[in-house]
């Protein structure tokens, strides 16, 4: 008798379905992705993990020197300019980084998607997981920074960084699954990927607040980008600040929507990598 022969076609449930279950099935193969990621970006390299350091030092340093005096007089800060410009920068580094590394990781890992099968998402979450890793030690740099410049903390608000990594998390990891699905068909998004981040950080709060601007629907705009609740929710660690709810809200609407969204594009098209990677 001759074999039957069996095509088995692999697809999700749903395509609004994270497969948390599945994930979890492969958390060996996430872990290794992960720390994959960490070795390989700092492979070769003189400083390594002080680069996690250095680049929101630097930048904090180039804001303020051209920027801290202007955006000071005209927004009113009720703190020093670089303390508020190296919080935006750690939340900032947490998004571009991560968006950069989940845009092409599907691409740059298209060998392993043709040989094997295993939960796609694994792929983009792992690129995000290790720039967590990177928002960790920059997150050290930043209380230094507030011990050092004595600055006034209040410590309840402390319990707000882990939402403020997870509403960021969520944006990224949004926004990402839907540059890898769109990396995978259309490979210009790996060149239009950094101009779209460095627009991304002119339209954000981070080197300015939200009150900078009188204009209602400028503003409005600014409170629906999907980085403004968490810089809203690190920075509220100022005791000085007073932190918007009504961007937390929108922003986190935000996040979602774009989550949602992401999710449902990388659903649509994962049945299709392999034979388009």
């Amino acid at each position: 008798m001759q074999p039957e022969n069996y095509l088995l076609e692999i697809k999700s449930k749903s395509k609004f379905s994270f497969g948390f279950k599945e994930i979890l099935n492969y958390w060996e193969l996430l872990y290794f992705f992960t720390w994959r990621e960490i070795k390989v970006k700092y492979k070769q390299t003189l400083l390594g993990f002080a680069w996690v350091i250095l680049q929101p030092l630097l930048m904090t340093v180039l804001f303020t020197v051209f920027l801290g005096k202007a955006v000071s007089s005209v927004s009113h800060l009720s703190v020093p300019y670089h303390l508020f410009a190296l919080s935006g920068l750690v939340i900032w580094g947490f998004f571009s980084s991560g968006l950069s590394n989940a845009a092409n990781s599907m691409v740059n890992n298209s060998n392993i998607i043709k040989k094997i099968y295993f939960p796609r998402l694994i792929i983009p979450i792992s690129a995000i997981l290790s720039s967590a890793v990177d928002f960790m030690i920059s997150l050290v740099l930043f209380f230094i920074a507030l011990i050092y410049f004595q600055v006034s903390i209040n410590w309840l608000h402390l319990l707000f960084i882990p939402v403020a990594l997870i509403l960021i998390a969520l944006s990224t990891l949004g926004i990402g699954m839907f540059l890898a699905a769109l990396n995978i068909k259309y490979r210009d998004v790996r060149y239009a990927l950094p101009f779209f981040i460095q627009g991304m950080l002119f339209v954000s709060p981070i080197m300015f607040p939200i009150s900078i601007t009188s204009n209602k629907i400028a503003a409005t705009i600014l409170q629906f980008n999907p980085v403004a609740g968490a810089l809203e929710l690190i920075r509220s660690v100022f005791t000085q600040y007073e932190m918007n709810v009504t961007t937390i809200i929108y922003s986190s609407i935000s996040a979602a929507v774009l989550f949602i969204l992401g999710l449902y594009y990388f659903r649509k098209t994962e049945a299709y990598f392999a034979d388009l990677a």
